[in-house]
């Protein structure tokens, strides 16, 4: 379990909701290099512990029946820390937004939620016990980098997450009538949030939480995950002073992002 402590109000650990651990631990292990441990879960389920060099840098299980009776897909989810969970989500309730499910303790290691912002993206806060989450604090290949809301309602989404997390939103022009959103807390910039309003690319997706891992480099990411099944959505693309990324599909499905820092950084 990781002794790293992240601060209330910032992204602490990302999950692999999957239907095929078999192909998933395959796919990323041979993109990123993880390693993998198994461990049961009370009452029936398997949850994977994902680590590289020693620190932890995500977890993954796959969606049980009832899961997908609710209608959850497979996605990556990810977690941001608050002191109490409770109050955490009552609070998103008070600010427009959605408790999915309620509190509850996961055994001894921590107590969650998840809460849906007022644009229906989902994500979860995590009171930690003996689980803080990644077990990395400096950027290295494989760990997570960014995360990023799209959202169609970047207004109301703006305005939860201010309030909820005390976040400071940052918005800039980026031209063709397009703008950029980075969520702050301090000097820390912790988030991005675009909108898929009237982007005929995204059309009839749903509002979400996307998720970018590090890479060295990302065109040879790019090939290497194209080798193991992974199908390419975006491709490398130059985002200037910021880096190269590409945008995949894992071979379930799921969609997830690399980028790799500019060239000669």
């Amino acid at each position: 379990m990781s002794e790293i402590k992240h601060a209330p109000g910032t992204f602490c650990w990302a999950e692999l909701m999957t239907t095929d651990s078999s192909a998933a631990k395959t796919f990323y292990g041979g993109l990123f290099g993880w390693e993998t441990h198994d461990d049961p879960i009370p009452g029936g389920g398997v949850y994977t512990m994902i680590s590289l060099a020693g620190g932890n840098v995500a977890g993954m299980f796959e969606l049980s029946d009832e899961m997908k009776q609710e209608g959850v897909p497979p996605h990556w989810h990810t977690y941001v820390s608050v002191e109490d969970a409770d109050a955490t989500a009552a609070r998103a309730g008070e600010l427009g937004g959605t408790v999915v499910k309620e509190p509850f303790d996961v055994m001894d290691i921590g107590r969650m939620a998840t809460i849906q912002d007022p644009s229906k993206a989902t994500l979860s806060v995590w009171q930690a016990k003996k689980h803080h989450g990644f077990g990395h604090t400096e950027p290295r290949p494989g760990t997570v980098a960014w995360n990023e809301l799209m959202s169609d309602n970047v207004d109301a989404a703006g305005t939860f997450y201010a309030s909820l997390f005390s976040w400071s939103p940052d918005v800039k022009d980026m031209g063709n009538n397009m703008t950029y959103t980075i969520f702050a807390r301090g000097e820390a910039q912790l988030a991005g949030m675009m909108s898929i309003q009237g982007e005929e690319k995204w059309k009839g997706m749903p509002s979400m939480w996307a998720i970018y891992f590090h890479v060295d480099n990302c065109d040879h990411s790019v090939e290497k995950a194209k080798e193991l099944g992974g199908t390419i959505v975006v491709p490398p693309t130059d985002i200037p002073n910021i880096g190269r990324f590409a945008l995949f599909q894992d071979p379930t499905g799921i969609i997830f992002s690399i980028i790799a820092p500019p060239q000669g950084a």
